[in-house]
């Protein structure tokens, strides 16, 4: 019989399965469990969520570690003119207990106390998880404020809560008398848990005994870089001198690469797509001494985000309910709609949803360059389409920021599109339930994983999209989604822009559209393709189970 490798008063609610009995622990600087429980900004969160949800499915002898957030990401709310407002309000949750754990934590040179709160896995499905904070009393100002905000727009701040979710985590393994054979950082962010590890074993090879990593991202600013004496001095390397901390992470110089270190202090690594992989692989390519840079492709929880008509609807192949039961669902996101814009959208009409993170490269605005084109499409009433956008840019992402309110302006005096504010979980899982077509259009390879579109897929929605990501392992145009064919690599960013708007235009005139109102049938045959299609590779299940053979084996 395989046992829980944690204490008895946070022991796993189920006895452990046997092909999953290595002990393991997952580093996360946020999860998105429930609406209610707002410690996550986006698809990281989303997609750490399932994973210890699905952990939880099938037995593992897994643990989250996470940091409560008290003010969370930010509450998306609008302005007097409905733009974009940013709030912050702190939060307090009644379901985490006090594990009575208090410790302190060395941040630039100052003690810094530390508590931990636990969340029962029966609280909402998933493996046991700690969160650490220190906005408590025992702490000055400077140093709650360190667990305020997720991804605090304060550089050195950041540095802090790197700090405390790596080697905060790493002494609460030790508080609670564990060493787990598998520590997993999901990116970067939790790092100094391996100098803890040095630190404690003075030997490299017991680091990458447990250390797996897993980069999410070929973006810049997901790959941090700091001066390598700031890291020194805010205590980021615990108490590992800098000669070896240089000596085991091979870096020279003045700049510390994050993923650079975590490359080379751990065992294995993975992307979390196949062509993340190869990306990843060819990103790193001239940098000596790395782990093995696998791929283990993204998943989301099935069982927490379809919609029980829409899956019966699937099992049976019952193409009049799925469409009927689609309507319904429609109707429930445009209660929505009409509640923040005073738009009234109709169940009728194909409706595109563009929903995820607002950011440069997934270019959310890219539909509405060509202004003629946009005012036509939105215009055709032969063939009507609804429109709807939502996301949350970074608080202090003014580019990203000015995008989303541009598109409030520009949608303002068309009453068949919108964008929403508020989104999270309960709302994401709306627009995937309420759309026709999931709109996907980041710049090709930019976008390591994303996976929004498998939960649209999950509840009846096609996906439109680059070819990038997970997407190239699931689509068959025109079977199951829709492919804006590759741009030529040697065009210009203007030129290759250009080239995937008018592809996603050809697609929806020429195949979307038509198919939808005049062959309803296939239409919904596509639909069907795509649910069936999507499971069960794209379920977590799959994902969870990957890790534990392909990547902490």
């Amino acid at each position: 019989m395989a046992l829980s490798f944690l204490p008895a008063p946070f022991a796993h609610p189920y006895e452990i399965a046997p092909e999953y009995a290595k002990s393991a622990v997952y580093f996360s600087s946020e999860f998105a469990i429930d609406q209610s429980f707002k410690i996550y900004s986006g698809g990281l969160g989303f997609l750490a969520g399932s994973h210890m949800r699905a952990a939880a499915g099938l037995k593992q002898n897994l643990c989250g570690i996470g940091i409560l957030w008290s003010y969370g990401y930010y509450n998306q709310a609008r302005g007097q003119d409905g733009e974009l407002a940013v709030q912050f309000r702190k939060n307090h949750y009644a379901f985490l207990q006090d594990t009575g754990i208090r410790f302190t934590i060395p941040v630039h040179g100052h003690p810094v106390w530390v508590k931990a709160l636990f969340l029962p896995g029966d609280i909402f499905g998933t493996v046991p998880m700690f969160f650490l904070t220190t906005d408590i009393e025992e702490n000055d100002d400077l140093s709650r404020a360190i667990t305020h905000r997720l991804y605090d727009n304060d550089a050195l701040r950041r540095i802090a809560q790197y700090i405390i979710l790596g080697a905060g985590g790493a002494r609460l393994l030790s508080e609670l008398g564990v060493d787990p054979d598998v520590w997993h950082l999901n990116e970067a962010h939790g790092l100094s848990a391996a100098f803890h590890l040095y630190g404690k074993f003075r030997d490299v090879a017991e680091v990458k005994k447990r250390l797996v990593f897993t980069t999410h991202t070929p973006e810049e600013a997901g790959n941090e870089k700091h001066d390598f004496k700031l890291l020194r001095d805010f205590s980021f390397f615990g108490e590992v001198s800098e000669p070896e901390v240089r000596a085991i992470t091979g870096i020279d110089g003045d700049v510390f690469n994050h993923s650079l270190a975590a490359l080379r202090l751990s065992r294995i690594a993975n992307g979390v797509s196949k062509l993340h992989g190869e990306v990843s692989r060819n990103m790193w390519k001239d940098f000596p001494n790395l782990c093995e840079i696998t791929h283990v492709t993204n998943a989301q929880n099935k069982k927490y985000w379809v919609d029980r008509g829409m899956e019966n609807a699937r099992v049976h192949s019952d193409l009049e309910a799925i469409a009927a039961r689609k309507r319904e669902l429609k109707d429930r996101l445009f209660r929505v709609v009409a509640d923040q814009t005073g738009k009234l959208f109709d169940p009728k009409v194909l409706t595109i949803v563009w929903a995820r993170r607002f950011a440069g490269y997934k270019r959310p605005d890219l539909i509405a360059r060509d202004t003629r084109l946009f005012r036509d499409l939105l215009s055709n009433h032969q063939q009507p389409v609804q429109i709807i956008w939502a996301g949350k840019p970074y608080p202090f992402d003014y580019s990203a920021i000015n995008t989303f309110n541009h598109l409030i302006g520009l949608t303002k005096d068309y009453p068949n599109a919108a964008v929403l504010v508020g989104y999270e979980l309960e709302l994401s899982r709306l627009l995937k339930y309420g759309s026709d077509i999931w709109m996907n259009n980041p710049v090709v390879t930019r976008e390591a994983s994303g996976t929004s579109g498998m939960t649209a897929a999950m509840n009846g929605s096609v996906n439109l999209s680059t070819d990038d990501g997970w997407v190239c392992e699931f689509a068959k145009n025109g079977e199951n989604s829709f492919i804006v064919p590759p741009a030529d690599s040697s065009l210009s960013p203007e030129d290759r822009d250009r080239h995937d708007l008018l592809g996603i235009y050809k697609i929806l005139h020429e195949e979307a559209l038509p198919l939808y109102y005049d062959s309803p049938e296939e239409w919904n045959r596509i639909v069907l393709q795509s649910m069936n299609d999507i499971v069960p590779f794209f379920d977590a299940d799959r994902m969870a189970d990957e890790y534990y053979k392909k990547i902490y084996a």
